[in-house]
Formats: structure tokens, sequence, C-alpha cells
């Protein structure tokens, strides 16, 4: 979690603020010995920060399926 002065929060308020929208993550802001904390009521969707990476499957999805690793993998544990 980011910690910030009030002079820093002053400074870059709206960045800050859209900072936390985005990411949900909240900031603490120090005064003195005393924390606020400023927090976004809804959860972030954290889907939403995928990057589409359609070229990372060479060939057919199905074929995935029907993949058997029987032959590749030794499940007999001793």
């Amino acid at each position: 979690m980011k910690t910030v002065t009030p002079t820093e929060l002053r400074a870059n308020i709206y960045k800050l603020l859209e900072e936390v929208l985005n990411t949900g993550i909240p900031i603490e802001v120090n005064k003195g010995n005393r924390r606020l904390r400023i927090a976004p009521v809804e959860k972030a969707d954290k889907l939403k920060n995928l990057i589409s990476r359609p070229h990372i499957i060479q060939g057919d999805p199905d074929d995935l399926v029907d993949i058997s690793w029987e032959k590749e993998v030794n499940l007999d544990l001793p």
C-alpha cells in the first residue's frame, strides 16, 4: 500500500484518486501520528487489466482438450 503525506496528496490528488480507482489498492495518508486511508468502495475488476494475447496458442485451441499426458507423467508415487 502506498503512503503519502498531506502535502503529496494535495499536489497529486487527482492522479492519486485515479490510481486508487484503477488499481483498487488503497492509499494511506500520514498526518502526524495518525493515518487515513483512501480506498474504493467497489471492488476493482481485476480482469479489466488483462492484456489480450490471441497469438499465444499456436494451432487450434480445441486440440488442447484432447491432450493426453499419461505417457509423459509417471503418477506411481512410492
